[in-house]
């Protein structure tokens, strides 16, 4: 590991040597390369500067505890610099784990109301209003690619973008079954009902990204509709392409234009070829997949919504909080940023073992 950060930094180096060289900036392409790859860089290299100094700290330390006068304070000095040199240590595994080349990817979101009639599509619409909260709070921006609505209020399927630096790299674990435990509004007598909402994350494609024969789709175009017929267009500017090997069909309507609704629809339908290849692929590494913090299967039980207790589990990770509104206002890092370190120890665990 000392080796492969020693020639991180030496590299590191020539990368700063590069962006302050004048005629670098002759090259746009060049300077924006230099600056993504600098950037990517710098976390683990500011850590491994600090595990250096501290390591020459703990050096120092060591030296004058032969010292009378000294030994107290180098005691000190020494048990600190061990501890950070631990931890720091820790930061560096971390970072040098390889990263998932989609991080920085936008994402699609998609959700499904499943077992529960009306209430699942009531719990669906709350779980759009929670990423969407989540999104904003963090400055992303969300567009709806296509709703179905209910004539209440719930939504029996949405499918939507969401545009920001990191997406994929938040959101990724938030496919699966979310499972909500309330009384429903329609519920005289004030029993709990279960029922269960189907989210998938897509990190999104482009055409480019994924090979797509033209002659692979069908295209079709309808006149967009809001629930119970509200919102009526009266131009056909829907579109729902379907790929014929796969039988996929995906439906864009939110868009003004016949165009645009092509172009939305092309980049979800190009995300859902590419997951359904990530599936196949994971199939045939089964020990890996079973090595990390679920599957991001569509079927697999991740969450819990119980509103009488005011309480959240996720199973996958065994993290129970009783703040359930906040939550449901968009609050999700403290799940996120639980789900991203149990991910982290697990490959861990693989890679060491």
């Amino acid at each position: 590991m000392q080796e492969k950060l020693y020639k991180l930094e030496l590299h590191y180096q020539t990368l700063e040597a590069r962006l302050g060289a004048s005629e670098t900036y002759e090259d746009p392409a060049l300077v924006a390369r230099l600056n993504k790859e600098q950037r990517e860089l710098a976390p683990l290299i500011e850590t491994y500067r600090a595990y250096v100094k501290r390591g020459q700290d703990l050096k120092q330390a060591e030296e004058l505890l032969s010292d009378p006068d000294m030994k107290e304070l180098a005691r000190e000095e020494f048990s600190a610099a061990k501890e950070d040199l631990a931890r720091l240590e820790q930061e560096l595994k971390i970072l040098l784990l390889p990263t998932d080349p989609n991080d920085s990817r936008n994402v699609i979101v998609e959700i499904r109301a499943g077992v529960g009639g009306e209430e699942a599509a009531l719990f669906a619409g709350s779980l759009y209003r929670m990423y969407s909260m989540y999104a904003e709070g963090r400055g992303w921006k969300v567009e709806v690619a296509n709703e179905n609505e209910t004539e209440l209020g719930g939504i029996k399927e949405i499918s939507f973008v969401i545009e920001g630096g990191g997406a994929w790299s938040r959101l990724k674990f938030e496919s699966g079954v979310h499972r909500v435990q309330r009384v429903p509004e329609t519920e005289s007598g004030g029993r709990v009902h279960t029922s269960t909402v189907t989210v998938a994350v897509l990190p999104e494609m482009e055409e480019v990204d994924v090979q797509i024969n033209p002659a692979d789709i069908e295209m079709q175009v309808f006149r967009a509709s809001g629930a119970g017929g509200q919102h009526v267009n009266k131009t056909s500017s829907a579109v729902r392409l379907i790929h014929r090997p796969t039988g996929t069909v995906v439906e864009c309507q939110q868009e003004r234009s016949q165009f645009q609704n092509r172009d939305k629809a092309m980049r979800i339908l190009a995300s859902r070829l590419y997951e359904e290849e990530q599936e196949r692929q994971n199939d045939a590494l089964t020990a890996q997949r079973r090595s990390q913090v679920g599957t991001g299967m569509r079927n697999e039980r991740i969450r819990t919504y119980n509103f009488p207790q005011g309480r959240l589990t996720d199973h996958r990770i065994g993290l129970t909080l009783y703040k359930l509104d906040a939550v449901m206002n968009g609050e999700l890092d403290e799940i996120i940023d639980g789900l991203v370190t149990a991910d982290q120890a697990e490959r861990l665990k693989h890679q060491e073992g």
